[in-house]
């Protein structure tokens, strides 16, 4: 079973920063897109930003500017950086990411456990 272990949120005050990492497993078969999504209270989960086996970024209007996503393929591991946090940024924060395990060979999204960040205003 495939398991990303995340780690990094907490609580800040506004205008303060947190930096997210995920980490997929070292025994996998490859790694490609992964991505930051996020859940608000009350409110579907939302797309936040996704980066390519490239490096090629994207990112939600709500978050481009203050949040940057990174990764680091030898450590299978990406990161979202956010800064200039406001209290709307509150929410559970999940990485995703397309994996293909060694066994079996089969391409699928894979989700971490989700952590919470709380912007205090």
């Amino acid at each position: 079973q495939v398991q990303l272990v995340e780690s990094g949120g907490g609580l800040v005050q506004a205008g303060g920063s947190l930096r997210l990492s995920c980490a997929a497993p070292g025994s996998i078969f490859s790694l490609k897109a992964m991505a930051w999504y996020r859940q608000a209270p009350g409110k579907q989960r939302e797309w936040v930003a996704s980066i390519t086996r490239d490096g090629g970024t994207n990112y939600a209007d709500s978050v481009s500017g203050r949040f940057t996503i990174s990764r680091d393929n030898a450590k299978k591991t990406e990161y979202l950086q956010m800064n200039s946090l406001k209290p709307e940024d509150t929410a559970v924060y999940y990485c995703n990411a397309r994996i293909t395990p060694i066994y079996p060979r089969v391409t699928a999204d894979y989700w971490g456990q989700g952590t919470q960040v709380t912007v205090s205003s």
